[in-house]
């Protein structure tokens, strides 16, 4: 009963959250058009539908995982726009094939006829909004990531409740908004100046939305500590997790934050978890990583000698596996990369950058060290510290075995577990670089940022130009990557002593890796084989060059047909 108490409290407070504040004004103007009296409940009954079928599609079919977050942000945001068009130029709407009888049959049903097209409208107005309301409370996470999965009743109990709560308080915001309108006059005819000044509204939010500015204004909101109604949302949902409460005490530190938005669980037997699971109870060491990222790749065995040697006292390890690229949110590929690592505790997918969010984390990777009283007492960037972060470890676990009256004890002179893991010397002098055209910012020739199908042609000037990027032939580019059309290859004057390549490929395909002009073979990298090429059918970081000493060198690389998918490359 407790936690559905907060699941109500939590609808309501997400109407004051920053990233809700925005988005009043088209509740309230939808009731202040003044079309009739039971407009605010079809738009809110509508945005609260809404919001539930969208928590059962999230949860119905795992083919949604491969839906980037920003779909449902551009599909809100065009919704609105294109209502708000229909109130600027309402001839649009009557335009529109068969909306002329559409609108006749539902006005007579009305018994409204001149209430043209309204109630379409605002069912489409509230529809569009539940899942930009969905986003706003830690509170409708849990019930989606942990309650419903376990119980369909009660997740569904929940959900209810937390939706009840939204859609009272938007209720009330309406008729308030309703009540304005009826005070004033002339708001009902669709070409006023008021129609007409609420469908730019309407317009300007919805590009708002779209653009991803409604998710800027929230950080900007958050960061200044303005209206942060989740961190009362989050105090309650810890306090009702934790059955010792009584031992989850400040004793310095910045208190955790929860697991936000879970895309999946890997090595849980599909179980969710939270941190607050094991809060008073173990000790956490969360490590915030990607499968493909190379400097992530060289921590995974740090971390898996540390919870294999220190489980048994206490430590829980968490990845928070954020995707730099899209194939990352791919649950398969995350499972196969972690058993390829090694890796058996816990993952969670945080595909739509929640928890890093929450964490306002900018690297990967990166490790924070929760303690006995959930409080982030050590925090460690990128590779290294290896040493220095397993001692912090043991001192923590020294701390709970105390704390909770356990003998089990570290004995500060037995060996660390990094010890005898063999240390990487990093001696890259050349930036991780992207081809994709969101941050192919080292392009040397053709149009860096540019998407679409472009012809290459690699100049001499390639093999002079340090850390410049040449391409040659035809490549189709995206955001994220570029892919191999005809006679494709890439030039890149480096200076390190490993190449790595994050590439992909619907159907399998080849590449010969060239070193200063020859068919690399002791240069080999661990994915390229005897005759000097590399066969691309996982979606997966590639080792391309081992150069046994570091150094300057010219990289050729030639695809043998096209579908080559060349995200960045990284270098050791």
């Amino acid at each position: 009963m407790t936690f559905l108490a907060i699941s109500f409290i939590a609808g309501v407070l997400t109407v004051l959250a920053p990233c809700i504040l925005p988005l009043l004004p088209v509740v309230v103007g939808s009731s202040v058009s003044g079309r009739s009296k039971v407009t605010p409940y079809i738009v809110v009954a509508s945005l609260a539908v809404s919001t539930i079928l969208f928590t059962f599609l999230l949860k119905a079919s795992t083919a949604f995982i491969m839906v980037p977050p920003e779909f449902w942000t551009y599909l809100s945001g065009g919704i609105l726009l294109l209502f708000g068009l229909t109130l600027v130029f309402p001839e649009l709407w009557e335009r529109i094939p068969g909306m002329a009888k559409f609108s006749i049959r539902s006005n007579k049903l009305l018994g409204a006829g001149h209430l043209k097209n309204s109630v379409l409208g605002d069912v489409l107005v509230g529809a569009a909004l539940g899942p930009v309301f969905s986003s706003c409370s830690p509170t409708y996470f849990v019930i989606l990531a942990s309650v419903l999965p376990a119980s369909f009743f009660l997740g569904t109990l929940y959900l209810l409740a937390y939706t009840l709560g939204l859609g009272i308080v938007l209720l009330c915001i309406a008729l308030l908004g309703e009540k304005f309108s009826s005070r004033l006059s002339g708001f009902s005819d669709p070409r006023s100046k008021f129609k007409r000044g609420l469908g730019v509204l309407f317009v300007v939010l919805g590009i708002f939305i779209a653009m991803g500015y409604e998710k800027k204004l929230e950080t900007a909101l958050l960061n200044s500590g303005f209206l942060d109604v989740t961190k009362l949302e989050t105090i309650l949902l810890q306090k009702t997790s934790v059955p010792d409460s009584d031992i989850v005490t400040s004793t310095g530190g910045i208190p955790y934050k929860e697991i936000v938005r879970p895309g999946g669980f890997v090595n849980t037997n599909d179980q969710p978890i939270t941190l607050a699971d094991y809060v008073g109870k173990k000790v956490i060491l969360l490590d915030v990583m990607t499968y493909s990222c190379i400097n992530c790749q060289r921590t995974f065995p740090y971390a898996v000698a540390w919870y294999e040697k220190y489980k048994d006292s206490g430590l829980i390890i968490i990845g928070i596996h954020t995707p730099e690229f899209a194939f990352e949110k791919n649950k398969k590929n995350v499972e196969e990369a972690m058993k390829k690592f090694g890796i058996t505790f816990p993952v969670v997918l945080d595909n739509d950058y929640g928890t890093w969010n929450a964490y306002g984390n900018n690297y990967w990777p990166r490790k924070y060290l929760i303690d006995i009283h959930g409080n982030v007492v050590y925090d460690h960037i990128g590779e290294g510290g290896y040493e220095e972060t397993e001692i912090e470890i043991r001192t923590a676990l020294d701390e709970r075995a105390k704390l909770l009256e356990e003998s089990a004890s570290i004995d500060p002179e037995t060996p660390l577990a990094v010890s005898t893991i063999p240390k990487v010397t990093l001696s890259a002098q050349s930036p991780e670089t992207y081809l994709g055209s969101a941050r192919n910012e080292f392009l040397g020739n053709g149009i860096p940022r540019k998407s679409g199908t472009q012809n290459f042609t690699a100049s001499t000037s390639a093999s002079a130009q340090p850390n410049t990027l040449f391409l040659g032939g035809t490549w189709n580019i995206t955001d994220e990557y570029a892919t191999s059309v005809k006679d494709s290859k890439i030039i890149y004057h480096y200076k390190a002593g490993d190449v790595y390549l994050v590439m992909s490929a619907d159907t399998a395909a080849e590449m010969e890796v060239w070193q200063d002009g020859v068919l690399v073979t002791d240069a080999a990298g661990a994915d390229v084989n005897t005759e000097g090429v590399v066969r691309i059918q996982e979606s997966r970081l590639y080792k391309l060059i081992h150069n046994s000493t570091p150094g300057e060198h010219i990289l050729e690389l030639r695809i043998r047909g096209e579908g080559a998918e060349v995200y960045a490359f990284t270098f050791g």
